[in-house]
């Protein structure tokens, strides 16, 4: 599980510097988004991984990586989001942003470490075409959550199928990355 730790560590850095990027060059324009329009981001990367795992061809020049990288800050969005409720204007500092980036991606690793020691690290035996498929169904999961004002009988709520589409995001990071197959 050490180098599931390390793995994890270095792919949300790839991850956070993109995303410090993107801060410096647009700011906190996100701010804006509603809940239900972070999900729709979500699904528009999900949704393309999984036409370019089917069409085996892009014809854009970028494959899967930066999409699942895309999910990842796009679901740290939404936990910062769901945290602090949308604005009608950029109303936080990069600085802010970067901590509150650094302390939601802790609590999805901590949340992935805790899973993956009760599954015993399955994932690595999964195909990076299942992780997509697992991340829109929890899109659509949290489509009808949304559509419930967020209210569940039994059920998680919007954060944590955020976490669990982080983690899986992370996951194909982490194959891709580490040129790991099953």
């Amino acid at each position: 599980m050490d180098t599931t730790n390390k793995q994890f560590d270095e792919v949300a850095a790839i991850c956070r510097e993109i995303f410090s990027k993107k801060l410096h060059d647009y700011g906190a324009s996100w701010r804006i988004l509603r809940p239900e329009s972070v999900t729709d981001q979500i699904y528009i990367k999900a949704n393309r991984i999984r036409s370019l795992e089917i069409k085996k061809q892009s014809k854009i020049d970028e494959g899967i990586f930066p999409e699942f990288i895309g999910i990842v800050n796009y679901g740290i969005i939404g936990l910062v989001q769901i945290e602090r409720g949308y604005a009608d204007t950029i109303d936080i500092s990069a600085e802010k942003v970067l901590e509150l980036y650094d302390k939601h991606i802790t609590d999805v690793k901590n949340l992935m470490l805790s899973k993956n020691h009760d599954y015993d690290e399955a994932w690595r035996m999964m195909r990076i075409s299942s992780y997509t498929d697992l991340i829109l169904q929890k899109i659509y999961r949290t489509k009808e959550i949304e559509s419930n004002n967020g209210k569940t009988l039994i059920s998680e709520g919007i954060d944590a199928n955020y976490k669990d589409m982080i983690n899986y995001a992370i996951f194909g990071l982490i194959k891709l990355h580490f040129c790991e197959s099953i």
